[in-house]
């Protein structure tokens, strides 16, 4: 049995393979199916685990464009600047970094075009945002 915990091993599982039912899980993580659902449900509980995905290869979308963008933000408005940029529907994914922005968001759009709209007059239009760089994803490649 591996020195990792039941919780990391059921997490590793998870993080593999989102769809696996729980006797999948379970024999990856060498405990019982009870004992994954158990731990399945305390990890959501506790907001460990906040929700289920699946991968994409932007490149085999033909109706999308996605890019990474991120956003400077005035401080005196960050709250109220991140609110908004949640509500955006073309925001997808939306995270702080310890980079070179202080937000990172995953934008989708129809197309290129339609990207450079939402980044242009959506996300920039916002009051506090300071400053929007977009990086287009191409090819996934792991």
């Amino acid at each position: 049995m591996s020195t990792e915990s039941t919780e990391d091993r059921i997490l590793a599982a998870l993080e593999e393979d989102a769809q696996a039912s729980y006797a999948d899980i379970a024999a990856r993580a060498d405990v019982s199916k009870p004992t994954v659902r158990k731990y399945i449900d305390k990890l959501e509980d506790e907001g460990v685990i906040v929700g289920y995905s699946a991968d994409v290869d932007p490149k085999k979308l033909s109706s999308q464009s996605i890019s990474l963008v991120g956003i400077d933000v005035a401080s005196e408005r960050y709250v109220e600047a991140t609110r908004a940029l949640k509500e955006l529907d073309a925001v997808h994914a939306l995270y702080t970094s310890s980079g070179d922005h202080m937000l990172m968001a995953e934008v989708r759009a129809a197309d290129g075009d339609a990207l450079g709209e939402v980044i242009s007059d959506d996300i920039l239009g916002i009051d506090g945002v300071t400053a929007a760089h977009p990086s287009f994803l191409q090819e996934r490649l792991k």
